[in-house]
């Protein structure tokens, strides 16, 4: 986000950049529905500082879970106390076992070829989000079902191995990968990769109304989808995006029956545009463009423009 004395006091910048060098920066966690790509909520805070970590951001959004949803994150979010608290709610989890974790399938109870329940025993250190009261409030164990995939170990509190095999569990996080995607139409699609606004509530309000133009977006494919018996992920974001942002011209002074049936129109064309496998050959992670050869800005602004 520019840099003013505003955005710099609710969203400092790395302490490793100097003063007048670095940008104001926010760190974001976002709910995501699988199934439609929709934004179902998300929490806001600084890049750094006590309370803005990613899962202190997350434990934000647990009231917007409800019971029978499946929650599924990277293997940061693998904790015990992320795990007691979504169980405590009735909500399950998928996670990748998280890297610090050791698992070792010869303990606890059997359920198949890697695949195991065990207890989690409650860490006595507390995560920095939680206060003692909280943190108290957890129960001393946990039990969680480990299991392995293609040499990948999985985390869930699914516990039941027949209702809920590894394989299809393994299949399903997988899927998780569109809302890496949904996460680069936000920042690219929907241009809100650099913020605009000069106060920070200003840049609250922009990103809302950025998340908020996805979704009325999202939900318009849905319905497309709904109504040409597609499935919503099988429709392309930013085609769906260029196509709203013609037909807004084109559809501004029209009323009654005539803006009807160019709505109508409007959601054919969005169900005609199914993403499929890439028909082109992989292409390697490098640009062609060469880039104007201009030096890095390694004093603030009002100094260099005094040395010029």
């Amino acid at each position: 986000m520019p840099d003013t004395p505003e955005n710099q006091a609710d969203f400092p910048q790395l302490d490793s950049q100097k003063p007048g060098l670095g940008f104001p920066i926010a760190r974001m966690v976002v709910l995501i529905s699988l199934a439609a790509g929709t934004v179902l909520d998300y929490s806001l805070g600084a890049y750094q500082g006590k309370g803005t970590g990613e899962t202190s951001l997350l434990s934000q959004l647990f009231g917007s879970l409800s019971v029978g949803d499946l929650l599924m994150a990277d293997r940061y979010y693998c904790t015990f106390a992320i795990i007691a608290l979504l169980q405590a709610r009735g909500i399950p989890v998928l996670f990748p076992i998280h890297a610090r974790k050791k698992v070792d399938f010869r303990l606890g109870v059997r359920l198949g070829a890697r695949d195991h329940l065990i207890d989690w025993t409650k860490p006595k250190r507390k995560p920095v989000w939680m206060s003692k009261l909280e943190y108290s409030d957890l129960p001393e164990s946990i039990t969680v079902r480990e299991f392995t995939v293609n040499g990948r170990i999985y985390l869930t509190t699914l516990l039941n191995a027949k209702s809920f095999h590894k394989q299809e569990l393994a299949m399903l996080y997988k899927q998780r990968w569109k809302i890496e995607l949904d996460f680069r139409s936000i920042k690219t699609n929907m241009g809100m990769e650099m913020l605009r606004c000069k106060t920070p509530d200003m840049v609250r309000k922009e990103i809302a109304i950025h998340l908020l133009a996805y979704n009325i977006i999202r939900g318009n494919l849905a319905q497309a989808a709904s109504l040409h018996e597609k499935i919503p992920r099988q429709l392309s974001f930013r085609s769906a995006v260029q196509l709203v942002i013609k037909a807004s011209v084109q559809i501004v002074d029209l009323t009654g029956s005539r803006l009807i049936s160019a709505l109508q129109e409007l959601l054919k064309a969005m169900a005609s545009t199914v993403i499929g496998k890439q028909k082109r050959k992989s292409q390697p992670r490098a640009v062609k463009r060469r880039p104007k050869p201009f030096p890095l800005l390694t004093v603030p602004r009002s100094e260099a423009c005094l040395r010029v």
